[in-house]
């Protein structure tokens, strides 16, 4: 099977030698852009998705109905699955594989994390079943009755979605540990494709609820996607309900500090959402589609990268190698920046174009793509910011120092509900929401970039700064392209989304990266020099 051929090939290459942040082998490099790629695939897919979900229902009404019930589970699955527990989980597991060659410690952590999983998740989704209507009350707060109606109906049963999710993300961190990135990366994809082909196939028959069916069997085919590879690895779905462990207290003893900064991330983006739902028809939707968009970059090269780097840094961590988590942490921060902030110009400049092509057709009309670019570049000003903070968040997981994320992640917090209550009620209004984001995560990422260089002592200042010079210098023509080709493309731009405006869009993307790409080779910008090594390696 060619993905576990590949997956095989990793593995081998990625311990001890995955990465070589201060150059050498570019290795480490290769993995992550196979992970971006498997995961721009993924968020293409998600993109056509959301195209699918706004020309049949638009940007109001039952639109903002399905995507105010989605995120109820899609936000607890930072608990329970790739977010709280994986983050808690991969560190632990990593040392047991670093100390016990066998495996024999790491099979009976996972099978205790499964236990424990299903142990929670079966009554809690039970009882969220039977008690909707309380639930739905308290989370969401539209004006329209029936509005509110359809929303316990969906609620009843989408958030089972948390339980397949919740499974999955135990095994794509199991492999991840294992050194295995590109298989985990490609389960979302299948998710987007259940989602799809229910919601064409069942649309006319089941109006949103079509929406359920492919949103269940997506979690469902993520599980048995991964399952194959899971078992070879020896690992197993026995129940293990002795939680009298060492190794696992220390999951546990992990788990409850970054459950506490999960929770509050989701409690403050459920308030979000509820902030926005008492706001104008379409607000509701515009956060939930801008944050489609938001999480394209954020995915493909922020959680690629830390992807790749959060085992490492464990195992670094496990070894007591300073030097090396110094020299990991200061390549994933200039990585993440060389890539995150000419996203975020590029939204800012081009997001009305973006959100007008993929998305402006049918329901969705042009109010729609007003409110969703805008609610877009304000959530980009932070881009950065968010990948920063989640990156430095991995760090101090990967040493086992879970007080210091806990604190930033309540800093942002309140700091986002309190601009959010202000910036809702002036004219920005929906995009104040995000505005207030951005300006929250960019105080907590600064905030964790001084606690890291003090656990470090050293954070390779020199690199970094030699980056921001590179870039900056490199950014410039950029930007410069994008607002001339803005300027100069206006008249052949048609109302909504057209093939005509989809090639203006395209050559528009293809031009200002060769013109980044060109700069950034011109500059002497690491990350291009390593890829055109191995390019010419091959």
């Amino acid at each position: 099977m060619p993905n576990i051929r590949l997956d095989e090939e990793q593995q081998q290459m990625t311990e001890p030698q995955s990465l070589q942040p201060a150059g050498g082998s570019s290795n480490g490099t290769t993995v992550t852009v196979l992970v971006m790629a498997c995961t721009l695939l993924s968020r293409l897919l998600g993109f056509l998705r959301i195209a699918v979900i706004g020309a049949l229902f638009g940007a109001s009404g039952i639109a903002d109905v399905w995507n105010a019930v989605f995120t109820i589970p899609n936000n607890l699955r930072k608990l329970m699955a790739e977010g709280a527990l994986s983050s808690a989980f991969i560190p632990s597991l990593s040392t047991a594989l670093v100390e016990d060659e066998t495996g024999r410690e790491a099979r009976q952590i996972t099978r205790k994390v499964i236990s424990l999983q299903l142990l929670i998740l079966v009554p809690l989704v039970a009882l969220c079943a039977v008690f909707a209507r309380q639930v739905v009350g308290v989370l969401l707060a539209f004006p329209d009755a029936e509005k509110m109606q359809l929303s316990i109906g969906l609620f009843r049963w989408v958030f089972t979605y948390l339980l397949f999710i919740s499974l999955s993300a135990v095994l794509m961190a199991v492999l991840n540990s294992h050194g295995i990135f590109i298989l985990p990366a490609l389960t979302p994809v299948l998710f987007s494709v259940c989602v799809i082909t229910a919601t064409l196939l069942l649309y006319r028959s089941m109006g949103i609820y079509s929406m359920v069916v492919g949103v269940l069997s997506g979690g469902i085919a993520q599980i048995l996607f991964q399952l194959p590879r899971f078992l070879e690895l020896g690992y197993d779905f026995k129940p293990d309900l002795v939680f009298r462990h060492e190794r696992f207290r220390g999951v546990l003893k992990a788990w409850l500090p970054v459950l506490g900064s999960a929770a509050i991330f989701a409690v403050t983006q459920q308030i979000a959402v509820l902030l926005a739902s008492g706001l104008e028809d379409g607000s509701t939707s515009a956060l939930s589609y801008a944050l489609v968009f938001f999480q394209l970059p954020f995915g493909i090269f922020s959680i690629s990268i830390i992807t790749v780097l959060f085992p490492r840094m464990s195992r670094q961590a496990a070894r007591k190698d300073s030097s090396g988590l110094s020299e990991t942490v200061s390549y994933g921060l200039r990585y993440i920046m060389l890539l995150l902030v000419p996203a975020a110009i590029a939204y800012i400049l081009m997001g009305r174009q973006i959100i007008a092509v993929a998305m402006q057709r049918g329901a969705f009309g042009a109010a729609g793509t007003l409110r969703t670019s805008s609610v877009l570049a304000g959530y980009s000003l932070g881009l950065f910011s968010l990948g920063g903070f989640t990156f430095l968040q991995r760090f101090f997981y990967s040493s086992h120092d879970f007080r210091k994320p806990l604190i930033a992640a309540l800093v942002v917090s309140v700091s986002d509900i309190l601009l959010s209550l202000w910036l809702r009620g002036t004219r920005l209004r929906v995009t104040g929401l995000a505005v207030a984001n951005s300006i929250a995560f960019t105080g907590g990422f600064i905030l964790l970039l001084v606690w890291t260089r003090k656990a470090l002592g050293s954070l390779q200042r020199g690199a970094i700064l030699r980056t921001v010079g590179r870039m900056g210098a490199s950014l410039l023509p950029f930007a410069g392209f994008i607002l001339l080709y803005n300027r100069l493309s206006a008249p052949a731009w048609t109302p909504g989304s057209s093939i005509r405006n989809l090639i203006l869009l395209l050559v528009e993307i293809a031009a200002a990266g060769a013109v980044l790409l060109g700069m950034y080779r011109l500059m002497g910008v690491e990350v291009v020099k390593e890829l055109a090594r191995k390019g010419k390696k091959k």
